[in-house]
């Protein structure tokens, strides 16, 4: 059955529990009024004992109603303080007041934000430090950088200590701090050789990053030793290669192992019949073809490893690119492709016959590329662009999928079931003897290498 009483007396009973405070304040304010006019009356009939006693009480009510008004007012400032200043060592309880309840509540929010974007910032650096580079995020405040975060690379790199003021980089590392200086902190990349301690100088490749919002402005340095990018490739070159060596030399050496055992066994037995002569006749002839098999091997890599050096001489890259074409120009009848060329007519500093054994070594790659391709069209242009020498290989063939784009200059790399896998590695190493580079771009169909000469 429905109580209304009940339901009465809890609103009521809340109203007192809520308020208990103003009450009590409510409480010393009235007993301070009427203690005044008992003193007032006091006064009047010259009872003088007595008008002092209740103006004494009067006042020590005041005092208290004022005290009591005033804690809570001060348990709010210092909640407030506290998060302003973001120090959370305080347990501050919920108190009927609802201003200190507010404050409380607040505090318990915020605290929790700020628990949180520490667990964030704490994660973001234990990342940044496990960066490979060197990272340093410098923050503007007023007119002034500061070093808001810096990893331990950086630090190894430029062999200095941690400082939080980015002055004392200019004393420390005055010629890293220069370079900073000069890019303005802006968006910028560049390759530099600075001296470190006094030591022979190094290259470095540095990049800035300007990050800028309504409040803050922030610069990202990164800093990354450029031999120890050619170190870490080097490296993985040689581990891509030893795992070609192996793989070639496992496939070639295991079936000639297990025919040599077959040939011992044949061998030690007293009498050798016709069936077993021809098995011993076809495991030398297995034998024989994998040893010329692991020979070109080795001659290939002699090739790649043991390049003769360029005899530079004035030529015209017009005059190499038609000889490489004519010494192809039957392969190019017997697949019907079409040749377009766009050649300006460019004089280079280099060796002849190495730019053209490059050249055929492209030209026989495209060959392959265009040959499930109905209309088969090879394209070779010299063009100048920034005043380097660009010359460039196109076909439109099948093109070479992302996933292998990052090997095929690897030695022994090939797709084709009768390729050796050095053409592109040995012509990538004549351009780089030459100071120039070796590059491939994807085209919608086909695929195109540039080979960029030195001015």
């Amino acid at each position: 059955m429905f109580n209304f009483k009940r339901c009465q007396a809890e609103p009521v009973e809340a109203f007192f529990i809520m308020n208990k405070t103003k009450i009590i304040w409510l409480i010393f304010i009235l007993l301070a009024i009427v203690s005044g006019i008992f003193a007032f009356d006091f006064y009047s009939q010259n009872k003088w004992i007595n008008c002092i006693l209740f103006s004494l009480v009067s006042l020590v009510c005041v005092i208290l109603a004022q005290t009591s008004a005033l804690s809570y007012i001060r348990k709010t400032e210092k909640l407030l303080l506290a998060i302003q200043k973001k120090d959370f060592s305080l347990f501050p309880k919920t108190e009927e007041n609802s201003l200190v309840d507010n404050a409380v509540k607040l505090y318990y929010q915020s605290k929790e934000e700020h628990l949180s974007l520490s667990s964030y910032k704490l994660l973001y650096e234990e990342i940044l430090n496990q960066l490979e580079i060197g990272l340093m995020i410098l923050s503007k405040k007023n007119e002034d950088w500061e070093v808001f975060y810096v990893n331990p690379v950086f630090l190894e790199i430029l062999e200095i200590p941690k400082y939080n003021s980015w002055n004392l980089y200019e004393k420390k590392a005055s010629d890293f701090y220069k370079i900073i200086e000069q890019t303005n902190y802006e968006n910028s990349q560049e390759f530099f050789d600075i001296s470190i301690n006094e030591n022979a100088k190094q290259s470095f490749s540095l990049r800035t990053k300007k990050v800028q919002n309504a409040k803050h402005r922030f610069c990202i340095i990164s800093l990354e030793s450029v031999q120890k990018i050619i170190e870490q490739k080097e490296k993985l070159a040689w581990n891509n290669l030893m795992k070609v060596i192996s793989h070639e030399l496992l496939n070639t050496l295991t079936p000639v192992n297990s025919l040599i055992q077959n040939l011992e066994y044949i061998a030690n037995q007293e009498f050798i019949d016709k069936e077993d002569q021809q098995d011993m006749k076809e495991s030398l002839m297995i034998i024989n073809s994998k040893s010329k098999q692991l020979l070109n091997f080795v001659d290939d890599y002699r090739q790649v490893a043991e390049l003769p050096k360029p005899v530079f001489k004035t030529i015209s890259l017009t005059n190499i690119v038609e000889s490489a074409l004519n010494f192809l120009k039957p392969e190019f009848e017997k697949n019907h492709i079409t040749i377009v060329n766009s050649l300006e007519n460019q004089i280079i500093l280099a060796d002849e016959k190495m730019i053209e054994r490059c050249l055929i070594n492209l030209y026989l790659n495209a060959i392959y590329a265009v040959s499930d391709t109905i209309e088969r069209t090879i394209k070779t242009e010299i063009k100048t662009q920034n005043k380097r020498i660009i010359l460039s290989v196109e076909d439109n063939g099948i093109g070479i999928s992302k996933e292998i784009q990052d090997k095929i200059f690897l030695p022994f790399f090939t797709t084709r079931s009768n390729g050796s896998g050095i053409g592109l590695t040995l012509s990538k190493s004549i351009i780089e003897a030459h100071k120039g580079y070796l590059n491939y771009k994807p085209l919608e169909q086909g695929s195109r290498f540039e080979i960029w000469f030195m001015d």
